[in-house]
């Protein structure tokens, strides 16, 4: 069990994250949804002296209608989950698609 009682199944962070999971599997067989990716890093700040890079890992991204979607699955949103996905509309002009 994690600090926030989700609880690890079939490899995901929690049940909500791996029910999820299944649900786009399903819409990218389906066709409705492509290019279905998890786990996948974004630079938010590079790397400088004396400092690591500051990165932030979607859930998933695909495409919707030619749409690139970037989604989290959240049940508690951290400050630095909030700080993260506000660079990530600053950087990278992208709005993150939050599911619970």
């Amino acid at each position: 069990m994690t600090k926030y009682h989700a609880v690890r199944t079939d490899g995901y962070a929690s049940k909500t994250e791996a029910r999820r999971a299944g649900e786009l599997r399903l819409l990218q067989a389906a066709g409705k949804i492509s290019d279905l990716r998890e786990q996948v890093p974004f630079e938010l700040i590079p790397k400088q002296v004396g400092e690591r890079n500051v990165q932030y890992v979607a859930d998933w991204t695909y495409l919707e209608n030619g749409v690139f979607t970037v989604e989290d699955c959240k049940g508690v949103k951290t400050p630095e989950y909030v700080i993260k996905r506000k660079l990530m509309q600053h950087v990278h002009g992208i709005r993150i698609k939050e599911t619970k």
